[in-house]
């Protein structure tokens, strides 16, 4: 595999992809009442980062503007999972899981090996689990072998499905109820060490194809000619002008389009201490009782903290962060609790966060949908051209952001006649990527190769140059000073809030985000390069 960011291993990003304040400012510039670009794409999530990407990377110009930061809505609460569609055969949706196996093959291998790698799982056989209920998880996972194979992902990428004795479960998490186990069932998937670091490393590969990478910039009008837009850091307003417009605003995407329904469904992650549950090399998969096919996931991190998730529940109101009711929390305790040995209440959770699923409401116009579970609706992303030609993409899921992408530019390409040829994007490697020869090579700490791929030497560097960059931002966590800064320089962070809540994730814990911001406020007082 070739590599967009090789000059990192050198001490620098590859040409074109930092994404700095300054830069920020003279694109801005350039865009309001400038010419006109070829697409304009709203939302900065994994799936407007990925449609910015695209067009750029078959040689339209682009300007992609976002009310707040990179993944800022969405694309940063979820399970950090990338699925290869098992869920999805359970309902017979047999498109969508090809199209999650053929993705998830893709960012492993080809476009993205530094930050989605294989995950192991274990589903442990307690009590709760019928043989029948054993048996049909067991035919599930085959099943997603089978979709790997038709994938054509490497048994290396991801290896097969077995049975465990009791044993081998309670060693693969202690944290289980030994009574009554009669063993587990061992899968794999894929899992990404940071959504919102795929957003970004996403983003910053379409800036060094020319994309204008705009964050802080509302749009509050769209037409079939671009968008009325204003500069939340000074409150400018002005027009970008574009030949072809992408809505890709997710949960937001109805109040800038007319005709465009959106049910979101809510799904909540809590967060714990690693040392809690103690040793915990694999994920588990806890059946909920009294479902046939749900389950809680047990996501452990590597940066001493543990997410369990998650759940499914529609909402009506769209916060721009939501918040997390009791009523998820007490659910997802209550499960853990039927299967876990180690207790967990409630003052051992130490963070929560949801995320709301951008579904596309499908029931007829004024008729009801209540009936219908948000868990039943289909995963499909759908793109939809509005009358007067603004390209919506809505739906999906993480994993397939890059199809989704690439369908909304082919819609948008196609409506307004715009001259480009098909998406190399299946085969780009995103800024960092490298065969896992190349990774393994690297002299740099393996939690930095896995978080910055071949920028690891580089953002390695600052803190060997300097010992006070070396340390960590705050104890008992791996961040240090020099990835905040890192950040700052190369990655786009405007305030503090950018540093610990998205290039890092360290305000998932709110008593960690308040330890730690004195510290992102004073790395902006640092020599910042292109600032």
């Amino acid at each position: 595999m070739s590599s967009s960011s090789s000059p990192a291993s050198s001490g620098r990003p590859a040409p074109g992809t930092s994404l700095t304040a300054a830069r920020r400012l003279r694109e801005l510039d350039e865009s309001i009442d400038g010419p006109p670009v070829d697409v304009l794409v709203v939302g900065l999530g994994a799936t407007g980062a990925g449609a910015a990407l695209d067009a750029a990377a078959r040689g339209l110009t682009v300007a992609a503007i976002d009310a707040h930061d990179l993944a800022f809505g969405t694309s940063r609460w979820s399970s950090k999972l990338i699925h290869g569609g098992l869920r999805y055969l359970a309902s017979a949706q047999f498109d969508v899981a090809h199209e999650s196996a053929r993705e998830r093959g893709i960012l492993m291998e080809r476009t993205a090996p530094h930050l989605v790698r294989a995950q192991p799982f274990v589903l442990p056989l307690t009590p709760l689990v019928s043989r029948g209920q054993a048996a049909l998880a067991w035919a599930g996972f085959r099943a997603g072998d089978s979709l790997r194979l038709a994938a054509r992902t490497a048994r290396a990428t991801l290896p097969a499905p077995r049975r465990l004795s009791a044993a081998e479960t309670r060693s693969l998490a202690p944290a289980l109820r030994g009574a009554g186990l009669r063993g587990g069932l061992l899968s794999w998937d894929g899992r990404v060490t940071d959504d919102a670091r795929l957003v970004t490393a996403i983003a910053r590969t379409a800036a060094a194809r020319g994309a204008r990478i705009l964050t802080r910039v509302r749009a509050l009008e769209l037409t079939s000619s671009g968008a009325r837009i204003r500069d939340e850091l000074t409150g400018r307003e002005g027009e970008i002008r574009a030949r072809a417009v992408i809505n890709a605003s997710g949960v937001w995407a109805g109040s800038l389009v007319d005709g465009v329904r959106i049910r979101p469904s809510r799904g909540t992650h809590l967060v714990l201490r690693a040392e809690h549950l103690g040793f915990l090399p694999a994920g588990l998969h806890i059946p909920i009782p009294g479902e046939t096919n749900r389950f809680v996931l047990v996501l452990p991190q590597g940066d001493g903290r543990v997410y369990v998730g998650l759940t499914d529940e529609p909402v009506d109101d769209v916060p721009d962060v939501p918040s997390v009711p009791e009523t998820d929390i007490g659910f997802l305790l209550d499960v853990l609790g039927s299967a876990l040995d180690i207790p967990v209440h409630r003052d051992d959770v130490v963070g929560a966060f949801a995320g709301l699923r951008p579904l596309l409401d499908t029931t007829p116009a004024g008729g009801s949908g209540a009936a219908a579970s948000t868990a039943d609706i289909s995963r499909k992303h759908a793109v939809l051209t509005s009358p007067e030609g603004v390209v919506t993409v809505v739906g999906g899921k993480l994993t397939t952001y890059r199809r989704m992408a690439e369908d909304a530019v082919d819609a948008a390409v196609a409506a307004r006649r715009l001259p480009a040829g098909p998406s190399p994007t299946a085969g780009l490697p995103l800024v960092g990527a490298a065969s896992p020869d190349v990774l393994g090579a690297l002299s740099a700490p393996r939690r930095l190769i896995s978080r910055y791929g071949t920028e690891a030497p580089a953002v390695h560097a600052l803190a060997m140059a300097d010992p006070r960059l070396a340390e960590p931002v705050l104890a008992g966590h791996p961040v240090t000073r020099a990835e905040l800064l890192w950040a700052v320089r190369h990655e786009g962070a405007l305030d503090a809030a950018d540093l610990l809540d998205r290039r890092t994730r360290i305000g998932l814990v709110p008593g960690d985000r308040a330890t730690a911001l004195e510290t992102a406020q004073e790395v902006f007082g640092e020599d910042q390069g292109g600032r």
